[in-house]
């Protein structure tokens, strides 16, 4: 079986795969179980630190025709499409963010179309995707009204997704994830990113900024539990998903203030004070435009999970970093 996964040097496209290789084997859109023979790792930038003979890495423009004639092949079994350009540089660079997070996604789709295997196709979407009123708990039936270019591209991908797959192009399901906390690494453009480094850069003895008022309620999702979701969510048989490819995450649903309180449960006051509230209008206007709770009754009703309380979510960043490190 050969898998494709695009923005594989990401940490979560590099936790994948890392997963993938661990579990040996997966199913096929005709529902059979088969190993993993090939995982064609793609990035604009190599994947490091997987050494694994089943591991192709290779680099390049999603977008273009060259590259994906030679990444997805007759033999591609699935893809997992993880490669985005964020929330906060999709708005700085209108035309980066098209092209990477809409004209990629529709070119990789059209591939797929033109070999005509109806193949897995995974990718993640975003809450971005919704805006304006909303009520305090969005309910699956809520209707798209994103507030920004990437919340509107990925409300294009989505779009697409179910087409290709009630048509029988592919056989599509887009994972519309919370926010992943806690990210490792340096801040990245996303406007969510304080939602991380809150945690991550107090915990490393360095000062953190948060932006947004301390009652923003977010709704988050773990590392693991993002790549336990992808993996379930490629798994399902295609006769469960009879509400629609495109599917709300479980999350957890909770305020900045109660995140720095979880994080001065566990590590203490001085590692705490180390947040600055330093309002920034417009990562503002982005977050406060995503709602901060789902019903995600259909995500729930397919067997998707969330994480318990953010407790154990700082102590599995904890664990983790503890054993890169060693």
């Amino acid at each position: 079986m050969k898998i494709v996964v695009t923005g594989a040097a990401g940490f979560l496209g590099k936790r994948l795969i890392r997963a993938l290789l661990e579990r040996g084997s997966m199913t096929d859109s005709a529902g059979e179980r088969r190993p993993i023979e090939h995982i064609a790792a793609f990035d604009v930038v190599p994947l490091e630190g997987i050494d694994d003979a089943r591991v192709q890495v290779s680099t390049g423009d999603l977008a273009d025709p060259a590259h994906l004639e030679r990444l997805v092949d007759a033999g591609t079994h699935s893809v997992f499409h993880l490669a985005a350009v964020v929330s906060g540089q999709a708005e700085q660079d209108f035309d980066l963010g098209m092209r990477v997070n809409f004209d990629a996604t529709r070119a990789l789709l059209e591939r797929l179309r033109a070999l005509g295997q109806r193949a897995k196709f995974v990718m993640t979407s975003s809450v971005a995707v919704f805006g304006g009123a909303l009520p305090a708990c969005v309910d699956d039936s809520q209707v798209w009204a994103p507030q920004s270019s990437y919340g509107t591209e990925k409300a294009l991908a989505d779009l697409l997704l179910a087409d290709y797959s009630r048509r029988g192009f592919v056989d599509g399901r887009s994972l519309r994830m919370p926010t992943i906390v806690v990210r490792p690494g340096k801040p990245n453009r996303a406007a969510s990113s304080f939602a991380s480094g809150i945690i991550r850069e107090p915990l490393n003895g360095e000062p953190a900024v948060c932006p947004v008022d301390p009652r923003t309620v977010l709704w988050l999702m773990s590392p693991l539990r993002a790549i336990d979701n992808l993996i379930h969510g490629h798994e399902l048989p295609a006769a469960q998903l009879s509400a629609g490819r495109v599917i709300n995450m479980p999350g957890l649903s909770i305020t900045v203030a109660d995140m720095v309180a979880s994080l001065r449960r566990i590590a203490g006051d001085e590692v705490a004070a180390r947040i600055a509230f330093t309002p920034d209008p417009a990562i503002e206007r982005i977050v406060n435009s995503w709602p901060g709770n789902f019903s995600a009754r259909y995500a729930r009703s397919l067997g998707f999970v969330h994480d318990d309380g953010f407790d154990s979510v700082i102590r599995a960043f904890i664990a983790d970093a503890s054993t890169v490190a060693a």
